[in-house]
């Protein structure tokens, strides 16, 4: 399991920190789908009971991140074909509409942390770093919407996918394409064409289906 060992002995919160840490494991797809998650291991690496462990798991379960398999326990969960293509579909859905909603109230420094990530993006020669700064670039424009359930239900998406989404940029040409619809829709952030901005942000997520799902086939 890679997961670094931490000492939360101490910490009243252990169940967040045990938590955080197994969801950034299983969505940058450090844990992969399928692998147990051995509470006694577990509360060992982070020294700490399995009564945090097992509220941390059941978030993960909530979330969709890990389910329970009779005889296995918890376990990373993973998407079928349809389960991802639901998750995208979900995703264009709505990110459309938020960013919609997004573009009047966006500020310059809003536009320019973007671009930032738009231009980080394009730059790292790191695919490790890719899915951390693709997502940023998509919740820096999306951030401004002032429609905090709206939002946390585009992050648990995100959760489900990401791990995905990941592969899928390093696969065929994605980061490449990836590049060129980053740039498509700041653009249209910047120049205030909200509507543009959410037709390029729903073709985006579209396209990043079709091509991850004919690699998952």
């Amino acid at each position: 399991m890679k997961l670094k060992p931490v000492d939360i002995s101490r910490t009243a919160s252990a169940a967040t920190i045990v938590f955080e840490a197994l969801r950034k494991a299983i969505i940058e797809g450090e844990m992969k789908d399928g692998e147990p998650l051995r509470q006694d291991e577990i509360a060992k690496l982070f020294n700490t009971s399995r009564i945090p462990v097992r509220e941390a798991i059941s978030r993960l379960e909530e979330q969709g991140l890990v389910t329970s398999q009779r005889y296995k326990g918890a376990v990373v969960a993973g998407l079928s074909i349809e389960e991802a293509s639901e998750v995208f579909e979900f995703r264009a859905l709505v990110e459309g509409d938020v960013i919609r909603r997004s573009v009047p109230l966006m500020s310059k420094s809003v536009l320019q942390e973007a671009r930032g990530y738009c231009d980080a993006f394009a730059a790292s020669p790191d695919p490790m770093a890719w899915g951390e700064l693709n997502r940023k670039f998509h919740w820096a424009l999306y951030a401004a919407c002032a429609l905090p359930y709206h939002l946390s239900v585009i992050d648990n998406a995100m959760d489900r996918i990401d791990r995905y989404s990941r592969a899928q940029l390093v696969m065929s040409d994605g980061m490449e394409r990836a590049n060129r619809e980053h740039l498509g829709i700041l653009t249209a952030c910047e120049s205030g064409d909200a509507d543009r901005a959410a037709e390029l942000t729903r073709a985006h997520i579209l396209g990043a289906k079709e091509s991850l799902t004919e690699h998952m086939s």
